[in-house]
């Protein structure tokens, strides 16, 4: 099976590349999803897993957010062959503050506006292109919406929260914490992320849409995870002082995996402390 994976340079999408051994397309392999002529190479794959994006929350970024995030996965869709597979990496942010109302956040929490940014709601839109284009062209598709998915980090991508605290604790960097890093989150190793896409590839199913993370088993306050890296390296982690850096929206959030266990049968094979000592 031939498989591209947008982005396939970036923080996550070069070890969802190697674990596949696809095809990258993206700006460093001189590719963008938003020229038709690019864009027609993915009628030569089976599979596109597409997880190029912008990931900006600045307002100013707002119009670029949603050419790129909702217009790019159009272009993608419509140049895809009949009976390929397509995976959507979405995020769990669509929700926004609804998701506070849930100790485990389900597929069918609104997702009406509660303070989200222009990114979400790219994204947002995006799903919509898909759900539009699979069904008119006959592609099987699968949508993520990701919670925290980490992976160790690599030259010229920006990291995540989880890896940037692996990287401040190993070098003493000050680590700012929102609420005093109470905030609850669940987290995913991107080797269990790509486990999830082959799942779906390698299904029957012919469209699905699940919450994607590390589930209550990897869940854990934004503290412990720092002190759990801490016992790992032997070392002392430096919290910054007391900051005003706004909450994290939701305050806490745990994915509700019922629907991708029973649809695909997939679940996280990577504990926290297993995850979390492949970063050091």
């Amino acid at each position: 099976m031939k498989i591209l994976v947008t982005g396939g340079s970036g923080y996550l999408g070069i070890h969802v590349r190697r674990f596949f051994a696809a095809d990258d397309f993206s700006r460093r392999s001189n590719s963008n999803i938003l020229n038709d002529d690019d864009v027609a190479r993915a009628a030569d794959y089976d599979a596109v897993i597409h997880l190029a994006a912008l990931l900006d929350k600045d307002p100013a970024a707002a119009a670029l957010c949603f050419r790129t995030n909702a217009e790019g996965t159009a272009n993608v869709l419509r140049h895809m062959r009949p009976d390929s597979v397509f995976i959507y990496a979405s995020t769990k942010d669509v929700y926004g503050s609804h998701a506070d109302n849930y100790e485990e956040t389900p597929e069918d929490c609104p997702t009406d506006y509660a303070g989200q940014t222009a990114l979400e709601w790219s994204k947002l839109v995006g799903e919509r292109y898909v759900d539009y284009y699979a069904r008119q062209r006959n592609i099987r598709a699968c949508i993520f919406r990701l919670s925290t998915v980490y992976a160790r980090p690599s030259d010229g991508n920006e990291s995540g929260f989880v890896t940037h605290y692996v990287e401040s604790v190993k070098r003493g960097w000050p680590i700012v914490l929102p609420l005093d890093g109470q905030p609850v989150r669940d987290i995913l190793h991107v080797d269990d992320f790509s486990r999830a896409c082959k799942s779906f590839i390698e299904s029957s199913r012919g469209y699905g849409l699940y919450n994607l993370g590390g589930g209550r088993a990897n869940s854990a306050t934004l503290r412990e995870i720092i002190n759990t890296v801490a016992g790992v390296i032997q070392c002392q982690p430096v919290i910054a002082a007391e900051s005003t850096l706004s909450p994290p929206v939701p305050t806490n959030y745990i994915s509700d995996l019922s629907r991708v266990r029973a649809d695909l049968g997939w679940k996280p094979e990577i504990g926290i402390e297993e995850g979390l000592r492949s970063l050091v």
